[in-house]
């Protein structure tokens, strides 16, 4: 095990981290951006309409890129447990 292996799996790490977590965020960002404009239109300063329509959304993305993510999370797992000799130091 050397440095550029572990460089290389933290790297993956992030990459597959970054790459899960971008569609719920995505979703969450865009419904924040629609509420707050139409909160700044409106005038309407009602904190629970910000938040009730973020989370149905976050449900929904959740529900529909779900699968997605489990499976890039599997493979991910897969990959790192099918591999685990080269993270011991016995061999």
């Amino acid at each position: 095990m050397n440095d550029s292996f572990i460089l290389s799996v933290a790297r993956e790490a992030l990459w597959i981290v970054l790459l899960v977590s971008a569609p719920i965020l995505g979703v969450s960002l865009l419904i924040g951006l629609i509420i707050s404009i139409f909160q700044a239109t409106t005038q309407i300063q009602e904190q629970t309409l910000s938040f009730v329509p973020k989370v149905i959304a976050i449900g929904a993305a959740l529900l529909i890129f779900g699968p997605w993510i489990l499976h890039t999370l599997l493979q991910f797992s897969e990959k790192i447990l099918g591999n685990l000799e080269h993270f011991t130091f016995i061999r």
